[in-house]
């Protein structure tokens, strides 16, 4: 799945994040909004991870 794909369906992939990254709230996803670098910024702020470790995961997320 490409980021366009996840953009066009954000409310259906809501429920796939929050059980890959649990401690972002529905509130903090509302505010993402399929927006890619925002997503890595709050798992920056939530996991401690850095902006490489971020992008890492969210691309070994797309791929799964």
């Amino acid at each position: 799945m490409n980021w366009d794909e996840i953009q066009g369906k954000w409310k259906q992939i809501k429920g796939q994040l929050k059980e890959q990254w649990g401690e972002l709230t529905d509130d903090e996803l509302d505010q993402i909004d399929g927006n890619r670098e925002q997503l890595e910024g709050k798992l920056q702020e939530k996991y401690g991870k850095t902006k490489e470790e971020a992008r890492d995961e969210v691309d070994k997320w797309l791929s799964d």
